[in-house]
């Protein structure tokens, strides 16, 4: 992904070949199950995917401050709620300070890319791993489950888990 980003649209359409129908279609079933939980997504024509290579420094810092979750949350909340440019830097730091975290030391986290080698090095591994996108859940470094699979689903995938024999 550029650091500029690239429109959400037009990137999933030519990511998985499809329609603008099918990505409205998708964007309501989204907006439908952020309801059920009480999140709000805002899907509009310029809503933007980020490169997220930064922002996943800047968690590999916050989980150091134990606040990875915290940050985890008001990111998604930044990007999917408000509409935030989550692949600017400034942005970045300024949702670090709303959660309590230092934003001087963001910026400065940033600036000399002090965890890049580990966020590649964690984001090979997952590769080699199988994943290929988000989301992907993997049970004991063992069992993959992608894509978004609902309450339900997720329930028979741990119950047939705890089933399974060690």
């Amino acid at each position: 992904m550029p650091s500029e980003g690239q429109n959400m649209r037009e990137h999933i359409m030519e990511k998985y070949g499809s329609s603008k129908q099918e990505s409205d279609a998708s964007h309501a079933r989204l907006m439908e199950a952020g309801n059920e939980v009480g999140f709000t997504f805002n899907f509009n024509d310029d809503t933007r995917m980020h490169n997220t290579f930064n922002l996943h420094q800047l968690l590999h810092w916050a989980d150091q401050q134990g606040r990875m979750h915290a940050l985890k949350q008001a990111l998604f909340v930044a990007h999917f709620t408000n509409g935030r440019n989550i692949s600017d830097n400034a942005v970045l730091a300024d949702i670090a300070a709303e959660i309590g975290l230092d934003r001087d030391e963001a910026l400065a986290v940033l600036a000399d890319q002090r965890f890049a080698k580990e966020v590649r090095a964690e984001e090979q591994h997952w590769q080699q791993q199988g994943i290929q996108s988000v989301p992907a859940v993997i049970f004991n470094e063992r069992h993959l489950v992608s894509g978004a699979q609902g309450v339900e689903n997720f329930k028979n995938i741990l119950q047939q888990l705890a089933d399974m024999p060690d």
